[in-house]
């Protein structure tokens, strides 16, 4: 007898959120059952971005699930809840405990699964510059593999928007592998001027990194907890101006940075980089997948290295053909541009010298140009009315 979804549910009714102590099934916190030939994905909405019990959520259903009939493999995919749907959360918890019960008191409790021991920023009175009434689109730049240029397409992107006009700064998010300073040829560190951290520019484009903070050569060993309170810190403790744009370099893979974005910057929009190589694809196909799951709109796609020009004009295509159309064309999403291999984007970007700056009649900074074009074209994913906001 085939396994079904049914029985997966039921077997993860016993399985209780670490810190409430209720069935994650009765918290509505399992969104989905995939079965196929003995494999099983459970996908588990988590109360709260970067949740510092993840790994015990991810064993408990594991072990959950592991011991059915028929069943080879066990992946746990995490996700987190909307704040409607947490606000559903908290309701429950109150009509299960009573009105006088201290459930409340568990969302704020140290360690919690429902929400982080200290308060975010904008809770505790600093508000958060990109919450939900920004007016700055905020664009995640993401590959869901490193190696693929994602860095160098975030830098040369952000200089053509520049060069268009537009008020511009980047985050670079990735923490572990930060580059984005090194690109841009910023060796100033950031100024404090009234408790607030000024991110020095280059190109016309403001930045905040890691990089700023460690050497080059010092690795930063970090758990997730640590990972969300410093983007936290970036965002809230960074006078940004009022930028038109603000890209943000995600890291390779779709862990914490992404689900903290979900919850720092609810107005993101995602464009995937790619390559022509299939593997690539198939990878940035999954970075694809997780931005819909934490309701992240995707916006585009973009193919880097897609062929080399040779003197005569002839193009060699290093690293195969049709990648990023393919990707474009699952995602029903556009193809906003390909980029061709140029050494001296290369150089540019290991000298701080980007070349839609220093070349932007280059055939590869006419490609960012157009890009960029085409991501002002297409508007805000979302558009924030205050006529509509409820009081």
């Amino acid at each position: 007898m085939a396994l079904s979804e049914h029985q997966v549910i039921e077997s993860l009714r016993p399985v209780t959120d670490p810190e409430l102590h209720v069935s994650i099934v009765e918290l509505d916190m399992i969104r989905g059952v995939e079965i196929r030939r003995g494999r099983v994905t459970v996908t588990v909405a988590l109360t709260v971005a970067g949740c510092p019990l993840r790994a015990e959520i991810t064993r408990r259903v594991t072990e959950a699930v592991t011991p059915l009939p028929g069943v080879r493999e066990v992946t746990v995919e995490l996700t987190v809840m909307t704040p409607q749907e947490l606000d559903s959360v908290r309701s429950r918890m109150m009509a299960r405990n009573g009105s006088h019960s201290r459930a409340p008191e568990a969302w704020a409790s140290n360690g919690g699964a429902a929400r982080p021991a200290q308060p975010l920023g904008h809770e505790s009175g600093r508000p958060n510059p990109f919450g939900s009434q920004s007016r700055t689109r905020v664009l995640g730049i993401s590959s869901g593999k490193g190696g693929v240029g994602k860095s160098s397409v975030t830098v040369n992107l952000a200089v053509s928007l520049a060069r268009a006009g537009h008020d511009v700064a980047i985050l670079d998010a990735d923490v572990y592998g930060f580059s984005i300073p090194g690109m841009l040829g910023i060796d100033t560190e950031p100024t404090v001027q009234d408790k607030k951290m000024i991110p020095p520019e280059a190109f016309g484009v403001r930045c905040m990194s890691m990089g700023f903070f460690v050497d080059d050569d010092q690795p930063v060993i970090w758990r997730g907890p640590m990972l969300h309170k410093a983007l936290e810190q970036f965002l809230v403790d960074v006078d940004w101006g009022d930028p038109e744009f603000l890209l943000v370099d995600m890291p390779p893979g779709t862990g914490d940075v992404a689900l903290s974005m979900a919850q720092y910057l609810p107005t993101s929009e995602v464009y995937v980089v790619t390559t022509p190589q299939p593997a690539a694809r198939r990878v940035a196909q999954r970075s694809a997948y997780m931005a819909k799951k934490i309701n992240l709109p995707l916006r585009g796609v973009i193919e880097n290295m897609s062929w080399l020009t040779g003197p005569d004009g002839g193009r060699q295509t290093l690293f195969g053909a049709g990648g990023g159309t393919e990707l474009a064309d699952e995602l029903g999403l556009p193809l906003l541009g390909q980029v061709p291999l140029d050494p001296a984007l290369r150089t540019g970007g290991d000298e701080g010298r980007p070349l839609s700056a220093t070349d932007p009649d280059s055939e590869a900074a006419q490609v960012f140009a157009a890009i960029a074009g085409a991501v002002v074209a297409r508007g805000p994913a979302r558009i924030f009315r205050p006529e509509l906001t409820i009081r």
